[in-house]
């Protein structure tokens, strides 16, 4: 297989910048788009409950509730528009 030196530099230069974030982004895409807090407040809600999750903490519920509703929005209705579009031409 060919070297490709653009492609390189490139991933070395993403995983510089990851490194700088705390590898927050390869755990982004590792975990389908789930931040570390969504992941932790999906085990709180699969073991408390949603009712106890929102009377322990209203605001972190809020919070989980939008991440979810805009990431499966974008997911699952606006990527999948626009690559319709795409490919319809």
């Amino acid at each position: 297989m060919k070297d490709y030196p653009i492609i390189r530099i490139l991933v070395e230069g993403f995983l510089k910048f990851d490194r700088k974030l705390d590898d927050s982004l390869s755990f982004f895409f590792k975990h389908y788009g789930k931040s570390k807090f969504m992941i932790a407040m999906s085990k709180k809600a699969q073991v408390l409950g949603l009712e106890k999750l929102f009377l322990k903490g209203p605001k972190a519920f809020v919070y989980f509730f939008l991440f979810y509703l805009i990431r499966d929005t974008i997911l699952y209705i606006i990527i999948p528009i626009y690559m319709m579009k795409f490919l319809e031409g």
